[in-house]
């Protein structure tokens, strides 16, 4: 697993400057499927609802110069995550697009889908550290291009409120401030435990501390670790100890409930990620934000303050007859200046070089960018069905379950997958 430290960091800040720093997330296959026709527009497939009037600000920009009309195909990350692959592979849809990182970025390159971007120009306007996960087998198959953070958005106030003047150090300290804030009539942590795409967010920053390796959660599908081992035990302990800081019928809740209710002001804590904040901000949100990870160990067992992705994984389409199109489009997205529209229009950093930050909120969240941080684990599971196992029995537990019970049946699971 790739870990940041602050001399790691520093480094991506020094790229844009000092003024941003300051103001700064199948098996395979052959060539089959029928290509698109060259003519029409250019469909650029995705799955962040909320970035549509960015993108098509920027869009707009690009047509100025450009006879390439770019049409947005956007489904909700649940279901881009399930059928992307099918779709992409027809060839009609996402002639450039866009993977999550880890499974289904690799499904869709080893299925032939992507295709291969070594050696293009536009690579080099990216921090090469942060684009590795669009690598595999020694090539570019794709280029992340956000730089979130999956650690809990805080409402500062409600936790100033609370009387904490740092965030806490350990686990008994995290508990403490969940119950001083459910006190005040709040939920401490809104978590959105009824959408797979984003319950499983939370998962992150409980295993990266308890963890006995940076790659425990891919080593639980290789079958070298269990879900049923000592450590995983402990996480799954933690989740049930967290449930009386949920909101009301959180195994049930929808991302965009768990939103609204972070976005209210009725909940302290959004177990999601720094991916939401533009979301927060559209419901009408004015408090400021901050991240804050549960850290689940004690003060000096802690190796991390938090959680980082590089994902978004920009990719062109082997099955499409405007490769040339589609390529020249992510060369545009390259471009610093209009990754900066993205990233103060969408209130993400971005692994792109020389990128002026001018947004508030990434102005609030710069600190993180050279905090001691860890790459996504649960982006290490290549199975989707393991993975889905796994994250289905923290769900199972902050439902009642008891954790051994939940441990052992998401076992039999990941046994039958492997």
């Amino acid at each position: 697993m790739t870990t940041y430290n602050r001399r790691n960091l520093l480094k991506l800040a020094a790229g844009a400057g000092a003024a941003s720093f300051l103001a700064a997330c199948a098996g395979p296959g052959g060539d089959s499927g029928t290509k698109a026709e060259a003519g029409g527009d250019l469909s650029f497939a995705h799955w962040r609802a909320e970035d549509k009037e960015v993108f098509e600000q920027i869009i707009a920009e690009f047509q100025k110069t450009s006879s390439l009309k770019i049409r947005q195909d956007i489904s909700p990350s649940n279901d881009y995550q399930s059928t992307a692959l099918q779709k992409l592979r027809g060839g009609t849809v996402g002639d450039a697009f866009t993977a999550f990182r880890g499974a289904q970025f690799l499904d869709i390159a080893k299925a032939g889908v992507s295709t291969d971007l070594t050696g293009q120009a536009f690579l080099s306007r990216y921090e090469p550290s942060l684009i590795t996960a669009g690598a595999t087998e020694g090539k570019q198959y794709g280029v992340p291009y956000q730089l979130v953070f999956n650690t809990p958005l805080a409402n500062t106030d409600l936790i100033s409120k609370a009387g904490l003047g740092e965030a806490p150090k350990d686990w008994q300290g995290f508990l403490a401030l969940a119950d001083k804030l459910k006190s005040q009539g709040v939920a401490p942590i809104a978590w959105p435990g009824g959408d797979a795409a984003n319950a499983g967010q939370l998962l992150n920053v409980l295993v990266v501390n308890n963890a006995p390796t940076d790659d425990a959660l891919g080593k639980i599908e290789t079958g070298e670790y269990k879900v049923t081992d000592d450590w995983f035990l402990t996480v799954l302990k933690q989740y049930a100890e967290l449930r009386p800081y949920f909101q009301d019928s959180a195994t049930g809740t929808s991302s965009d409930a768990a939103l609204a209710l972070f976005a209210q002001g009725k909940a302290a804590l959004l177990a999601t990620g720094s991916f939401q904040v533009a979301g927060v901000r559209k419901l009408g949100a004015t408090f400021p934000i901050d991240l804050l990870a549960p850290i689940t160990t004690t003060a000096d067992k802690a190796k991390y303050e938090g959680v980082f992705n590089a994902t978004f994984i920009l990719g062109v389409n082997a099955k499409s007859a405007k490769q040339d199109q589609a390529r020249a489009w992510i060369g545009h997205l390259s471009d610093p200046a209009v990754a900066g529209v993205y990233a103060n229009g969408t209130s993400q950093h971005v692994t792109v070089k020389g990128v002026e930050y001018t947004n508030p909120d990434l102005k609030a969240l710069a600190p993180w960018l050279t905090k001691k941080t860890a790459l996504a684990p649960r982006f290490q599971f290549t199975n989707l069905d393991i993975r889905g196992a796994v994250e289905n029995a923290t769900v199972a537990v902050a439902g009642g379950k008891s954790p051994e019970q939940a441990a052992e049946e998401a076992q039999k699971v990941v046994d039958q997958k492997r």
